[in-house]
């Protein structure tokens, strides 16, 4: 018999069989990733988002999905939605093995230029809305193992120009796990922050990824974040995390000597402008593969 590595033996020491994990924008590109590794690692996944297509599709590519695993069409951005959620919750026959928070939803932009409409938005979904669910998920955490991972950005470390209203949404985030962990330091539920970089997926626009290229801003494949989520589920603490280098180098620097970050922003800003003009000027529109607004299915 072949004995576990040691990498097993440091990554995997939960097990996530025939639990229930809770996810949110399953129908995402990195949700959709998350879904199929934490699958794969035998989970039962409730699978929770805005659209009933793209849920459907994420389900039918799980070992097992039509006995193993549930969707849930919900916006959690409403109280109707919220409320599907903590009613499904209840009817699961054993408690939560964790919820992992991956929807969001981004806007790259001037700030002037950013309208009070997509700052609600970008603040509802990416910062209330996960609040929301944690608060209606703990009472279903199962009390002796229960785990809570929220899905970030490294800009919820960094501020950086052209998406001000992103990052708050983020850093608010970032601030709640932190505040929650502590909270709930006395008990057995771990509660935990991941932060991507820039991940290939459609929630970049065609803007977004042109900048990225002018920066030369490295990019990751959903499945690098689905395995960094899987690794922190099957660990036996749950430690904050961000993903990719230089950008934990970054993280820290800005956490430290913010006054280097805002210099090396600075020499920058010209091209991020030269993105980011316009990209408000037009109504707005519908969503569309082509649009700067880009969003994980709630």
């Amino acid at each position: 018999m072949n004995r576990p590595s040691a990498q097993d033996s440091s990554t995997r020491q939960v097990d996530l069989r025939e639990r229930w994990v809770l996810l949110t924008g399953a129908g995402g590109g990195i949700g959709s990733a998350v879904a199929q590794q934490l699958a794969d690692a035998g989970a039962r996944m409730l699978l929770c988002g805005r659209s009933a297509q793209k849920l459907e599709q994420t389900l039918s590519s799980l070992p097992g999905a039509g006995d193993r695993h549930r969707m849930l069409a919900a916006d959690l951005t409403t109280s109707a939605g919220l409320a599907q959620v903590e009613h499904t919750l209840r009817s699961l026959s054993s408690p939560l093995a964790a919820l992992v928070n991956c929807a969001g939803s981004s806007d790259f932009g001037l700030f002037a230029q950013t309208s009070a409409e997509d700052i609600e938005r970008l603040v509802a979904t990416n910062l209330v809305a996960p609040m929301q669910l944690c608060r209606i998920a703990l009472p279903y955490l199962d009390t002796k193992a229960g785990r809570i991972l929220n899905v970030g950005s490294t800009f919820g470390g960094i501020g950086h120009p052209g998406f001000a209203a992103y990052c708050a949404s983020k850093f608010g985030l970032r601030g709640f796990t932190e505040a929650l962990r502590r909270e709930l330091a006395d008990s057995a539920i771990e509660v935990a922050w991941l932060a991507p970089r820039a991940t290939r997926t459609a929630f970049n626009s065609a803007a977004v990824d042109d900048l990225n290229r002018a920066l030369g801003n490295q990019s990751d494949p959903p499945q690098r974040v689905a395995a960094a989520v899987r690794a922190m589920l099957c660990s036996k603490r749950m430690r904050d995390r961000a993903i990719g280098w230089p950008e934990r180098l970054f993280l820290r620097i800005n956490a430290l000597f913010p006054s280097l970050v805002d210099g090396a922003l600075r020499r920058q800003l010209g091209t991020i402008r030269s993105h980011a003009h316009g990209v408000h000027a037009a109504p707005a529109a519908a969503y569309s593969p082509q649009s700067t607004r880009k969003e994980h299915a709630l």
